[in-house]
């Protein structure tokens, strides 16, 4: 059994859905958890103690360690007054989990500023500030973990969801970075791209998912990829209803010529967009070039 016993977890978002999820099976196997939710609406609005409190006492109730956090991941001072929250009841951080997150669901035509501004707040911004407050504890310890919350829609889009979508994409990238700076420091970070009935999905989903596309069984990965065992680092991984796939960039073998025009592509055009053999990192499509 993978078990995390002496390791402090921050999960953000964790009053509802799927971080209460991750907050519970952490707890369940011997992790200290920091339960974060600002107790807002679905579109961020409004604030309760109720939902961090809740499960913060569920997890005590049931004879874990968890204390409840009601700050703020889309400001700096919240940020680091989430991992203070941790440092000060438990010592440390070795884990984050950045869960956190909003739905302001609109066509571009439609959507504000504020709306996309906010949804890019909370998802983007938020999961940098709860990991750069907490990354020097990590540095300094020598090990860490961090698991980013992306989404089908980023990796793939979605109608009304332009502001989600960039959030959600946005989110690889920071990931991806984040385990090439944390490599030498022992600090592993991969993202998660879910799928679970929630309180965020249940308006989107068929009814008949409800039953199979349970959050726990998304947890199961989040409890993988945050243990000491885990080696992998960079990764995005699709999961949901019981099947977990590894999702990544690629880029085909691509056209060139020294003489490059519009004519000329435009007269290249399959072999610009053929996929075999493809390559899947930047310093590969560097040679690739050359």
């Amino acid at each position: 059994m993978l078990r995390f016993d002496d390791r402090v977890a921050i999960i953000t978002g964790a009053g509802h859905g799927l971080g209460r999820s991750h907050a519970l099976l952490l707890a369940e196997r011997g992790a200290k958890v920091v339960v974060n939710d600002l107790g807002g609406a679905l579109d961020g609005t409004g604030a309760s103690t109720g939902p961090a409190a809740e499960v913060a006492e569920l997890i005590t109730k049931n004879g874990g360690q968890a204390v409840a956090s009601t700050d703020n991941v889309a400001t700096p001072e919240g940020a680091r007054a989430i991992v203070q929250t941790a440092v000060d009841a438990f010592g440390k951080v070795d884990i984050v989990v950045n869960n956190a997150g909003i739905l302001r669901d609109k066509s571009l035509g439609k959507m504000s500023v504020e709306d996309f501004d906010g949804v890019l707040a909370v998802h983007v911004r938020g999961s940098f500030l709860v990991s750069h407050a907490a990354y020097p504890l990590m540095k300094a310890a020598g090990h860490g973990r961090i698991v980013n919350t992306s989404s089908p829609a980023g990796l793939f889009g979605n109608f009304g969801q332009a502001n989600y979508s960039t959030a959600k994409m946005g989110l690889v990238g920071l990931t991806k970075t984040l385990a090439i700076e944390g490599a030498r420091n022992g600090i592993k970070a991969n993202a998660i791209a879910p799928i679970a009935w929630t309180r965020m999905t249940e308006a989107l989903l068929p009814a008949e998912f409800e039953a199979k596309f349970t959050p726990e069984r998304v947890s199961a990965l989040v409890a993988c990829l945050v243990h000491d065992s885990c080696e992998v680092s960079g990764e995005v991984f699709s999961v949901g209803g019981g099947r977990v796939a590894r999702v990544f960039v690629a880029e085909g073998p691509g056209w060139k010529t020294d003489d490059l025009t519009p004519e000329a592509i435009a007269g290249n055009w399959d072999a610009i967009m053929a996929e075999q053999p493809y390559v899947l990192t930047a310093g590969d499509s560097m040679k690739a070039m050359l």
